[in-house]
């Protein structure tokens, strides 16, 4: 092959090239699409709607408090630390609006990824639910944070029922730990407040950030990836020519139980289908099964955005079996490696198929898509329009197709860099502009890729390459696994062994997934240790914690 692929045989209409100069800015695509859509619902949570006009007039009046009443200037940054409740939407797009840079932040973080994300972000204001506000003001004085909005659940719900549930969840439940409200604004009176000015519209820089989205930090410290609005605006329509094959405008409803503080979740929710004109569920804590399927049997949805795990979880639910599912066409995978066991159950409950897309935060994130209609299970899809990917060896050079290599990937959707890390950022993106995925690719002779794992999740048995994701896929096809991660641990005899943790139900015994295992895979792939768990450590989104696993050096 070429050094560098462009994947050109797209399917139906979709187009090889996107145009990411089509908006200025994330904020003029948003007040368009807000005009276009009015009265269509875009966001619902917990029984309430609130519609394109409806996000058009309160984040209108959250920007018009942030310029007027604060001290903040275009270019500082904000940080939110949200579950998926509609205060979320009003105050990403409100704070875009006025010109800021959104630090979106994980509301289960401790105080040393909260204090450390704060600080490398220079925030200087957060939006924070009130379950963490006492965490917000302990860190606080140890931060540049100087404004603190505080929002309760329920605060965009009508008065009766806001009182109620914003009662129980306090009061009732016990969820909000003490602080002092005196030193924080409510997000109801910064709705307020606002009403009293006129929201002056922000001219921004297309090159410009405007979100700071944190890595994980699995690697080492977090670092935030500054995405632009020309990475957002070019990412958005990139996902769109896939999404369009199946979804038609203003008609389609989405389950969105993935946190919208995460990329995955923005860039379909919150860019894509505000493009579109379509509707958000919003699932504030997808972790509770029966409420979470309650939720669904009370929407009749066409979309649902999840992973691997979250698709087990609900297939095991006998209340989710029940429901009536035949108005589902579009499920997305992503996030983790989707196994053939997840997919064929999923699509054994629902009649829906998978489809599996494949990013990074670095790039805001789609890379690649499986199209609807010519999904190819076990494989992350081709490149997204205007994309293009290199597979490289070890020794640097382009692998030919079929050959296993790091994957690389330049197109507009490529972040800008890491905020304030020039030299973390240029051993991620290289001197040719190509971000250095760190994921092993293999490129088919289709254009369809597949990743076989990461580089530093490979285990090498008496010289072999093993690689965890081909482990966990056989495993997870065994009846009686409901989940799995695998391992290398150090060995005198082959260097390194691998070995599995396994969630299981009836009582499996190892042999019997030694057994599955010697008939699926080659001998020195067959894992030697096995341990059983409850529950296996994982992200915030899902997604399992190979690291916390292995043992500590």
């Amino acid at each position: 092959m070429s050094e560098i692929y462009r994947h050109n045989n797209y399917p139906g209409n979709m187009k090889a090239e996107i145009n990411p100069e089509s908006y200025d800015t994330v904020v003029d695509l948003f007040n368009e699409k807000v005009k276009s859509w009015g009265d269509k619902p875009a966001f619902t949570c917990m029984g309430k709607t609130i519609t394109y006009s409806e996000l058009d007039v309160l984040s209108g009046q959250f920007a018009a408090y942030l310029q007027n009443s604060t001290n903040l200037e275009p270019g500082d940054r904000i940080a939110l630390q949200l579950p998926n409740i509609l205060q979320f939407p009003v105050a990403i797009w409100g704070a875009m609006r006025a010109g800021l840079v959104v630090v979106n932040t994980n509301p289960l973080y401790t105080d040393r990824e909260l204090e450390h994300q704060m600080n490398d972000s220079g925030a200087k204001a957060i939006v924070v639910y009130a379950a963490m506000a006492a965490q917000v003001q302990r860190l606080q004085s140890k931060t540049p944070i100087e404004t603190v909005i505080v929002t309760e659940i329920a605060d965009l719900h009508p008065p009766i029922k806001r009182a109620i549930v914003n009662t129980v969840v306090k009061r009732v439940k016990k969820m909000v730990p003490a602080y002092d409200a005196s030193k924080t604004v409510s997000f109801r009176d910064a709705l307020s407040e606002g009403r009293k000015f006129s929201y002056r519209p922000v001219k921004i820089g297309h090159e410009d950030p405007i979100i700071l989205q944190y890595t994980g930090g699995t690697t080492g410290v977090a670092k935030g990836a500054m995405l632009t609005n020309r990475n957002l605006i070019a990412n958005m329509l990139q996902s769109y020519e896939f999404f369009q094959i199946s979804l038609v405008d203003g008609q389609e409803t989405f389950i969105t139980p993935l946190p919208l503080y995460h990329i995955y979740a923005f860039t379909v929710h919150g860019m894509v289908l505000m493009y579109t004109g379509n509707h958000s569920i919003l699932i504030p804590n997808p972790r509770d099964i029966p409420a979470f399927v309650k939720e669904l049997a009370a929407n009749k949805f066409t979309g649902f955005v999840g992973l691997n795990t979250l698709f087990v979880a609900l297939c095991n639910s006998e209340d989710f079996k029940k429901l009536d599912l035949s108005s589902l066409k579009f499920t997305i995978s992503g996030g983790m490696a989707l196994t053939h066991a997840a997919a064929d159950l999923w699509e054994q409950t629902t009649g829906c198929p998978i489809f599996e897309g494949y990013g990074m935060t670095e790039s805001s994130p789609v890379i690649s898509f499986n199209p609807p209609g010519f999904q190819q299970i076990g494989s992350i899809g081709i490149p997204a329009p205007s994309t293009e990917i290199k597979i490289v060896g070890d020794d640097g050079t382009a692998q030919p197709v079929g050959e296993r290599g790091e994957l690389c990937v330049r197109g507009p959707q490529v972040m800008k860099g890491y905020w304030n890390r020039p030299a973390d950022t240029e051993k991620t993106i290289d001197k040719d502009g190509f971000l250095l995925t760190g994921d092993i690719a293999v490129l088919q002779e289709d254009g369809y890729m597949r990743i076989v794992d990461r580089k530093k999740d490979m285990i090498v048995v008496s010289g072999f390459n093993v690689y965890p994701n081909e482990i966990e896929d056989v495993l997870a096809s065994h009846p009686d696994v409901v989940e799995c991660a695998a391992i290398g641990v150090p060995s005198e005899k082959s260097g390194e062994a691998i070995k599995v943790f396994v969630v299981a139900r009836n009582n499996v015994t190892e042999e019997s997934l030694i057994a599955h295992c010697r008939e699926n895979l080659t001998g020195y792939k067959v894992p030697k240790l096995f341990e059983f768990r409850e529950e296996l450590p994982k992200t915030n989104v899902g997604k399992v914690l190979r690291r916390e696993l292995r043992p500590s050096s």
